[in-house]
């Protein structure tokens, strides 16, 4: 990369502002830091990572950035599926990963406070020495950062229940594209004063300011579980199933499903409870105070719904082998890719429709996966209709590509045309921008691109990242 001028001027200017460890212009950083796990998406090389540790380290960072007019991009673990982290080329890459302190935990108030680089396994661990829980659990919990889970909204296996990311956020502390900093939010339970700002930061992608402080709810520790594993012989009859459920009023801890593609997937790993001949799977798990008559009423809507069999676990070693049969999809289909020809990757979609919608949004999956000729295992949450197909193409094949892209685009499609949104947990970033306004009514649109303005009328936070300008 070609430096300029101006690049040395703002340079040398960040330079007095950090310490020598905080700044980074090395190639193999800057390499690591373009992108996060989406395909499909756009990115640049960044001309400098600067990792700061404290709050005003991160505000000398975007005052300079704001006084050059020099594009910066936010990012944690990078473990997104949206390019909402992918750097800007010849920008600044902001790494929060070395603010990973947490501040306070306080049980009689049942909150914790902590910095974004806080892992989400971190940070439940530490509240569990203290009897609490953290509910959102997303798929990569072990590395994601509370930050990036707070950035994009994510959510995760125990959310039909506890809830997602954006309802244990008290209060935030943000640096704004300009340098100031700002707090929203509270650490009472109740609070309605003035408009609820710290709501606005959630989700927003890293494209209003760069959270540098959570205040988190936290709950009493979850009780122990038992769950059942049910197979169909249709998507409908699983969909009955999970309606039934719903409606019945039973809130499970867990209400997954899995196609046949990805049912097929995890018994050719080798796991033995799965019967490869099923339509669709149904995985739940209840930790209610008392489980096993939880699960008994559900194995018998399962039955009324036309489940083939229903196998209801009778111990912990039990629960453990279904919610590994979910667990297992991920690895089985990354397995399923190593075994096809070419270059090839596996790309997780991320829409959500009404659970009423969803059997018929599955088979539209399944056709569109004949349609184009792709591989598409699909997953979801289904107690909340939130459904992640996977494509798995050869990158490395034009062809492969273009039926790909027109795959995903149909997906999208489809999940509006059902009544549903174009992502439920992953954020917009740049692989949903497009779609956005497909989505959002022009008013609300007009609203958004109205606050963005506002906040930085500069645009150099995030550049490009959810509204397309």
């Amino acid at each position: 990369m070609t430096t300029t001028s101006a690049q040395t001027t703002w340079l040398t200017a960040l330079r007095e502002t950090l310490p020598p460890d905080a700044l980074h212009v090395d190639p193999e950083t800057l390499a690591a830091h373009t992108r996060d796990s989406a395909p499909f998406s756009e990115a640049g090389t960044p001309a400098v990572v600067v990792t700061p540790v404290t709050v005003e380290q991160v505000q000398g960072v975007l005052r300079t950035a704001h006084a050059h007019r020099v594009p910066v991009v936010p990012q944690g673990a990078r473990t997104g599926l949206a390019g909402a982290a992918n750097a800007d080329e010849g920008g600044i890459v902001l790494s929060t990963l070395r603010m990973d302190r947490i501040l306070e935990i306080d049980p009689g108030n049942r909150l914790v406070v902590c910095q974004p680089g806080v892992t989400n396994r971190a940070l439940s661990d530490a509240v569990a020495e203290h009897g609490l829980f953290f509910p959102p659990d997303p798929a990569s919990w072990d590395t994601c950062t509370i930050g990036g889970n707070i950035a994009v909204g994510a959510g995760g296996l125990c959310c039909v229940k506890y809830g997602v990311t954006a309802d244990y956020v008290m209060g935030l502390a943000v640096v704004l594209p300009n340098g100031d900093l700002v707090r929203t939010g509270r650490r009472t339970v109740k609070g309605v004063a003035g408009y609820d700002l710290t709501r606005l930061f959630v989700g927003s992608e890293g494209t209003l300011g760069v959270i540098v402080e959570a205040t988190l709810g936290l709950r009493p520790p979850r009780r122990p579980s038992l769950a059942l594993l049910a197979a169909f012989g249709s998507t409908t009859a699983a969909g009955e199933a999970v309606a039934a459920i719903i409606r019945h009023g039973h809130e499970p801890s867990a209400l997954e499903l899995m196609d046949a593609v990805s049912t097929s997937a995890v018994v050719d790993l080798g796991h033995p409870i799965l019967d490869r001949s099923a339509a669709a799977t149904l995985i739940v798990e209840s930790d209610d105070a008392d489980p096993a008559r939880a699960l008994d009423e559900i194995a018998r809507l399962c039955r009324q719904a036309g489940a083939l069999t229903v196998t209801v676990a009778a111990d912990q070693e039990q629960t453990t082998a279904i919610l590994d049969t979910r667990r297992l999809v991920l690895p089985a289909t990354q397995v399923k890719a190593e075994q096809m020809p070419g270059d090839t990757t596996a790309f997780i979609e991320d829409v959500c429709v009404p659970r009423t919608r969803l059997a018929e949004f599955i088979d539209q999956i399944a056709a569109i996966a004949e349609e184009y000729g792709l591989y598409i295992s699909t997953i979801g949450h289904a107690g909340d209709g939130n459904l992640h197909p996977t494509v798995v193409f050869d990158r490395s094949d034009p062809d492969a590509v273009e039926r790909a892209t027109r795959a995903y685009d149909a997906i999208m499609a489809a999940g509006l045309e059902l009544g549903g949104t174009i992502t439920g947990e992953h954020g917009v970033g740049t692989l949903k921008r497009d779609w956005l306004s497909c989505e959002l009514d022009p008013g609300a649109l007009r609203i958004q691109h109205g606050i963005k303005k506002l906040l930085d009328p500069l645009g150099i936070l995030n550049p490009g990242k959810v509204l397309a300008i």
